[in-house]
């Protein structure tokens, strides 16, 4: 398995109205220094339908600036779909939707 697998793996099991962090997915692909390469891997995302790229964000909160997959509103609209809180400042509540790993 390469790396990006590694991480599409770990993408895959962010559940629904939960996000996780791109340091959270590198740890948790194998190695805490990822957190660029999980970006990149995202960007190149083959299953968009299937990994949900969209549940992955900054370790403040935000969300990308360029999302791939239509925009940068275009992810938060996703998340608000499935029932992510944003705050005020437009970034995720991660107090409330950080997906804890299991």
């Amino acid at each position: 398995m390469n790396t990006f697998d590694k991480i599409y793996e770990q993408v895959r099991r962010i559940p629904r109205g939960k996000v996780a962090t791109y340091g959270q997915i590198a740890t948790l692909a194998g190695n805490p220094h990822w957190s660029q390469i999980v970006g990149y891997a995202l960007h190149s995302n083959p299953a968009p339908g299937v990994i949900p790229c969209h549940r992955v964000v900054s370790r403040f909160g935000g969300t990308a600036a360029a999302f791939a997959f239509g925009g940068g509103d275009r992810q938060r609209e996703l998340l608000e779909e499935e029932g992510v809180v944003f705050r005020a400042d437009g970034t995720v509540d991660l107090a409330r939707c950080l997906w804890d790993g299991e």
